[in-house]
């Protein structure tokens, strides 16, 4: 009996195994999904191709630069990446919109939101620049329609704006009833059943977002703690299933090698102090605000963090390609990899040599429907951007640093206290960040409204205000303080000074002079300057002790008519700041 029943387990235990086998392999848990997100940041309204190159490495071991750029590319571009992989996500990582080119920016970036809905953005984490326009334009581009809160009129070629259909997020922006003003997170599931994963996205501005928009633009906002808003977050989107962590923030890093290069070398930045406060359960960063391009492994500088931190660069010349692969079986991403894709478009002349398109590195195509919203407000645009507005005596490039003194910020200055005079200013001040291009001139010195426009497309007032010498000296000595970034004022011609970097806080600046004659700090002085400076912009926070403050002209209305006053204007000489900070040796 006990040898029949041995037999016919003998018989019967192929089958049990194989029954066994067959339960495991149901009950084995899934495979990696592998998860792509493409990321990108600072594009500025670049719908035209910005005439940018880039620096690439031929197969033969020679650096050279191809041409890269343009709404129309850049969405052959999403199109392209998006089709690898069903499980994508499309993240913007702040100024879309905002310091554009006259394409864009004339129509408030209405063009550029139009282009952004074709392509299909998921989520843009607000930056500085959207909010340049103050608080009530901001929500305009989200939520639509034409009411005008700027000078400038919305809704000129279509006469309904239907605003972004991806959400902002300012997770970091809170309201006057403690509110964020915009979301602060987002969720996308991707798969079925135990495929499924779930990605929770975090967007944020940086907290500095007052010093460099007009604070009269955002009253009633609180900007707060980047790294704080981020780790308070997360515990909610692990209650509402998230399986991945994404943050996306206007803030960002510099390093020394290319674009990419995982080593984050030389990084620096004010993103750092940020990612080493970030709660570890962080499993990638999309960056932005420093117009750099990296992939920086952030684990090689903290294993517990060990994330990637990536940038696009600026104007869409790149796009990022992240590829991120979640275990399921340990719940964490196993395998992480980026790089930034150059956005090849086309050939141009640029003032050295012509860039032309290298056929060994990918080229994109123009996509039709966005070249057709793109060409529809180049033509609208086309006829004032060629107007000529007069002549100078050559072109002018705009500060190369903050801290250098340039002809173009001084003809800047001069227009604007010629268009003050009559108000009652003694001399004019303007911030050397808020000159955006070189101005251009034809080969006879032709300037052109377009060429303007590009070196001031913020459409800033002129205000007049009233402060004591020794404001003024306090406010100049704002230019040094380590507060922000180091950043002169170009002047009108009636001023000069020097700054010492090396000599202590509060006696940087010195030899100061107004009509040829010592800066009086009890005198009263009737300074002119832009509404962003105005109101504390660029960390120039003693410009609010002003007084008698009043509306003159506009800045752009200013350099127009001041060109335009004499048959050719004059480049004004440098010489107006001096900068004597001793050299280091070997410098």
């Amino acid at each position: 009996m006990i040898r029949k029943l041995a037999a016919l387990l003998l018989l019967l235990l192929p089958a049990l195994l194989a029954g066994c086998t067959t339960t495991a392999t149901r009950q084995a848990a899934p495979a990696p999904i592998k998860l792509q997100v493409l990321g990108f940041n600072d594009f500025h309204g670049n719908l035209e191709p910005p005439h940018q190159s880039v620096d690439v490495v031929t197969a033969s071991g020679k650096p050279d630069r191809i041409p890269v750029g343009g709404a129309a590319y850049f969405a052959d571009a999403i199109d392209r990446y998006r089709a690898m992989n069903p499980n994508t996500l499309v993240l913007s990582a702040g100024d879309m919109f905002g310091g554009s080119p006259i394409t864009s920016s004339l129509f408030l970036d209405e063009p550029t939101i139009a282009v952004m809905n074709r392509i299909g953005v998921d989520f843009n984490a607000l930056g500085n620049h959207e909010f340049g326009r103050g608080r009530l334009e901001v929500l305009r581009m989200q939520n639509g329609g034409c009411a005008k809160h700027t000078v400038r009129e919305p809704c000129q070629i279509d006469k309904r704006f239907p605003g972004a259909n991806f959400p902002f997020l300012a997770a970091n922006v809170q309201t006057e009833d403690g509110k964020t003003l915009f979301p602060a997170t987002g969720i996308r599931t991707f798969g079925k059943g135990r495929n499924r994963v779930t990605v929770g996205v975090i967007g944020l501005p940086l907290k500095d977002v007052p010093t460099l928009a007009s604070p009269s633009g955002l009253t009633g906002l609180d900007f707060r703690d980047e790294a704080d808003t981020v780790n308070a977050l997360i515990p909610g989107l692990r209650r509402q299933g998230a399986d991945i962590i994404v943050v996306v923030i206007h803030q960002g890093l510099y390093t020394t090698v290319g674009a990419n290069d995982t080593s984050c070398g030389g990084v620096s930045g004010e993103l750092l102090k940020i990612l080493a406060r970030l709660d570890p359960a962080v499993d990638l960063v999309v960056s932005g605000h420093t117009h750099w391009a990296y992939v920086c492994d952030y684990g090689k500088i903290d294993p517990t963090r060990p994330f990637l931190v990536t940038s696009a660069g600026l104007w869409g010349e790149y796009l990022t390609d992240i590829n991120l692969e979640f275990d399921h079986a340990s719940h964490r991403i196993n395998a992480r990899s980026a790089r930034n894709v150059p956005i090849q478009s086309e050939a141009y002349t640029s003032t050295l040599r012509l860039l032309p398109v290298l056929p060994e590195f990918e080229h994109f195509q123009p996509r039709p429907d966005i070249n057709a919203i793109v060409q529809r407000y180049v033509t609208a645009v086309q006829a004032q951007k060629q107007r000529p507005v007069g002549k100078v005596s050559g072109p002018a490039p705009k500060p190369p640093m903050a801290t250098d003194e340039s002809r173009l910020g001084n003809l800047i200055a001069d227009a604007q206290l010629a268009a003050t005079r009559t108000a009652g200013a003694q001399f004019a001040l303007m911030n050397n960040t808020g000159i955006r291009a070189d101005l251009m001139t034809e080969a006879d010195g032709t300037v052109t409204f377009g060429s303007i426009y590009a070196v001031q497309p913020f459409a800033n007032e002129i205000k007049v205000m009233t402060l004591t010498g020794s404001d003024v000296k306090a406010l100049l000595e704002q230019q040094l303080d380590g507060q922000s970034f180091d950043q002169t004022f170009s002047p009108s011609a009636n001023v000069s000074y020097a700054f010492d970097k090396s000599r202590p806080l509060g006696s940087r600046i010195f030899d100061i002079l107004i009509d040829g004659k010592p800066l009086d700090p009890n005198a009263a002085y009737s300074v002119a300057e832009n509404s962003f400076l105005a109101s504390g912009g660029d960390s120039f926070t003693v410009f609010r002790r002003g007084r008698d403050v009043r509306v003159i002209a506009q800045d752009l209305e200013a350099l127009e008519k001041w060109i335009a006053a004499v048959p050719v204007r004059e480049l004004p000489p440098p010489g107006r700041v001096r900068n004597v900070t001793p050299q280091a040796p070997g410098n």
